[in-house]
């Protein structure tokens, strides 16, 4: 496992993999733009969708800032190809079904007492209350979020590391710092 990111450090880079493209490196795909990266588990848990269609409706805000958007799912890129199409969401979905980019980035499993953690299993009752139905197991079931904001020049300005499957902030948060 890498170091947890601070503050100052300069974000790495990895081969991103997406449902719909070839492989390309990260910086490419960020472009020299600020960029927000956040990890979530995978697409068929409920709290990680809510947090998806969250962030496609916020988007908006910092898309006028010229920021770039990436979500990492544990999901595999068939499985989400399955599911939903390119264009459903105006962000980059990026799939790390080895764990890879989670592990580069230092986003720990949270074991299982930050699995069951209350506000992690209210955050699940909430989105299964919004229509947001469990679908396929995939990856660590306690891998835990984080959230990340960077300038074009790769260095972060805002890191978030989850206590739970739950503790996700939000965008606006996340680039208040750019």
């Amino acid at each position: 496992m890498y170091p947890k990111l601070m503050i100052g450090s300069r974000a790495p880079d990895f081969r991103l993999q997406t449902p719909w493209d070839d492989e390309a490196g990260f910086y490419d795909a960020v472009d020299n733009c600020p960029a927000v990266l956040i990890f979530l588990r995978y697409y068929g848990c409920p709290v990680c969708r809510m947090e998806m269609a969250k962030i496609k409706q916020e988007i908006v805000l910092v898309s006028q800032k010229g920021v770039r958007v990436f979500v990492v799912l544990q999901s595999a890129p068939e499985t989400i190809a399955a599911l939903i199409k390119k264009d459903d969401f105006p962000f980059t979905i990026i799939c790390d079904p080895q764990g890879k980019v989670f592990q580069r980035y230092g986003v720990e499993t949270g074991g299982l007492i930050k699995y069951l953690h209350p506000a992690g299993l209210i955050a699940a009752i909430k989105a299964i209350r919004h229509g947001f139905r469990h679908g396929k197991f995939e990856g660590k079931e306690t891998q835990l979020p984080a959230a990340f904001a960077m300038t074009a020049g790769k260095i972060v300005t805002y890191a978030h590391y989850g206590e739970n499957i739950g503790d996700i902030p939000s965008l606006a948060a996340m680039t208040n710092s750019l």
